[in-house]
């Protein structure tokens, strides 16, 4: 019995999708839910799992061809085995390996390349190294990509590289854009264009912040299993800002204003293929240790390609932090159909005058650039400066004053 291999249906807002690369060759047994192709959309990658276990009999699709939801990928001949599968599987049952060394079987099967997230797999073969050397601690003994960096960090040091090309040797190579990328560069340029985007800064004292982490982070991770970072008082402090502004909070639709009378807040995470904006949902009911986590759990599904489009779609405003990358200053453009978004930047010391004396304090710029259409300078500035109280006295927000 045959089976056809078909794109998954595409959620309403992709239309197609690029086959990046199929993972199994005519003639190749597979498993079921094994993954066979990722195919990557504009914001997403996704994987082409197959239905059943058997032989993958035809490939309807080369890799780089655009498809669409429902369309015949490939053909499998379910039940069938290749005949080293066969064989394998004729010689476990003959002789049952030792618990031990079905373990070590079990996690070199789980380290195949088939199995590898799209981020890992690209690491695996752009260092050529061997998957099933790496130590392994995902779930079901799956690599991550924090396995394959930290095994790259305790490697010898490269040999010294080839000799640089003759004087005079002008040498580029030419690769496509991602799909992703496409779209980064689409939406920045949509941006620029359809809004009039103005941008202001302030900068925040963060001597507070950095106070209350260290006095209660310990107890916080045991409490909650998960870090206190700085990014939760930000997603905190926007929203006091966002509720006593509310038209930063609002977006526009043809010749009408629309007010969000709720605060969806997009965090922006960078991945090797680009920067993707996971939103966190109604983030002023949501705790510290709720935020901390979701953002978490958002920056891994990204990094490893996993995540899906719902995680990617909607927000109200947008947060963005430059500042993990060393940028002390910049100017953010929003994701649109937003009217707003936030910079961090790098925390510094550097000596600020208090009560007429000079002392040495955590200091961070932060920006917020703005749709001057509905936003008016005064209410972008206050914005800032709200944001700038909530965190320079963090009791603020829990009194909501």
């Amino acid at each position: 019995m045959t089976t056809e291999i078909k794109v998954p249906q595409l959620p309403e807002s992709v239309a197609d999708a690029t086959l990046v690369a199929w993972h199994k060759r005519p003639g190749d047994a597979v498993r079921r839910d094994e993954n066979l192709a990722d195919l990557e959309t504009d914001k997403v990658v996704l994987e082409v799992p197959s239905p059943s276990s058997g032989v993958l009999r035809e490939l309807k699709v080369a890799d780089g061809t655009v498809v669409t939801s429902g369309q015949v990928l490939a053909v499998i001949e379910e039940g069938a085995q290749a005949p080293a599968a066969a064989q394998g599987g004729a010689a476990e049952k003959r002789a049952p390996a030792p618990e031990s060394r079905a373990g070590t079987a079990g996690e070199k099967e789980a380290k195949d390349k088939d199995k590898l997230s799209p981020s890992v797999r690209r690491l695996v073969e752009e260092n050529r190294l061997d998957p099933g050397a790496i130590p392994s601690s995902g779930r079901d003994g799956r690599l991550t990509k924090s396995d394959v960096v930290g095994f790259l960090g305790k490697q010898p040091s490269a040999p010294a590289p080839a000799p640089a090309p003759a004087a005079g040797a002008r040498a580029e190579q030419r690769v496509p854009m991602t799909r992703l990328r496409q779209r980064i560069a689409q939406r920045m340029v949509e941006a620029q264009s359809t809004q009039a985007l103005l941008t202001s800064f302030n900068e925040v004292d963060l001597t507070a912040v950095q106070q209350l982490r260290s006095r209660h982070k310990d107890r916080f991770e045991k409490e909650h299993g998960v870090k206190l970072g700085f990014m939760s008082f930000f997603v905190k402090a926007c929203i006091e800002a966002l509720k006593k502004f509310p038209v930063v909070n609002a977006s526009i639709d043809g010749s009408d204003i629309v007010y969000h009378e709720f605060y969806d807040i997009g965090v922006a995470v960078s991945t090797d293929r680009g920067l993707v904006v996971p939103i966190v949902r109604d983030a002023d009911v949501k705790g510290f240790a709720a935020i901390e986590k979701e953002i978490g759990e958002y920056a891994k599904k990204a990094r490893a390609g996993t995540i899906a489009i719902e995680d990617l779609t909607g927000g109200t405003f947008t947060i963005t932090n430059g500042g993990v990358f060393g940028s002390l200053m910049s100017t953010p453009i929003v994701n649109a159909p937003q009217s707003a978004i936030l910079g961090m930047h790098k925390i510094q010391e550097r000596p600020m005058v208090l009560d007429g004396q000079i002392a040495i304090r955590p200091m961070m710029y932060i920006a917020i650039t703005y749709d001057h259409r509905i936003i008016d300078g005064r209410e972008a500035v206050q914005f800032l400066v709200t944001v700038k109280e909530c965190l320079e006295d963090p009791g603020r927000m829990l009194l909501g004053i």
